[in-house]
Order: structure tokens, then sequence, then C-alpha cells
């Protein structure tokens, strides 16, 4: 049986299939990502290396301060 909910999401995500960038430092070149869920308070991508834990996120003209909350695999949760 399905019940409707009594009160909206908070933070409303939704399923994502982008490309993103990852600044790691203003001198060292960006590295690609692929932005899998993306929300208002965080993100999960899919990258190639490991990452540190904070660095900043560049999707489309926005650019977000991110820190690493966990990590499966080639998948990251990041918090902004």
């Amino acid at each position: 049986m399905s019940q409707n909910r009594r009160f909206e999401r908070v933070r409303p995500s939704g399923r994502v299939s982008k490309a993103g960038k990852i600044i790691l430092d203003p001198k060292s070149p960006m590295m690609d990502c692929s932005i899998v869920d993306y929300s208002a308070g965080g993100a999960c991508l899919e990258v190639s290396a490991p990452l540190p834990p904070r660095f900043e996120l560049l999707y489309g003209n926005t650019r977000k301060k991110c820190r690493v909350i966990w990590t499966r695999g080639v998948r990251v949760g990041v918090t902004f």
C-alpha cells in the first residue's frame, strides 16, 4: 500500500549524469569527473584517481568547495 509523503524533502535530489571538473590546486590542471547524483547539500562523483579530503568542484557555472564524506571504488560522496 503506497502512502503520500506528509512533508516535502528538505533537500531534493535527482540523478544526473553530467561531466564536471575537479580543481585540486589553482596551479595544477583540472581533473575530469562524472556527476552521478547532485543535491543542494552534496553530490556523488565518479572519478578515475583518488581525491584529497578537500577540493573544488566546477559544474556548469557553479563552483563548490567540497569535502569527501565516503569512498566506494570509483565513486566518492561529497558535501558542500
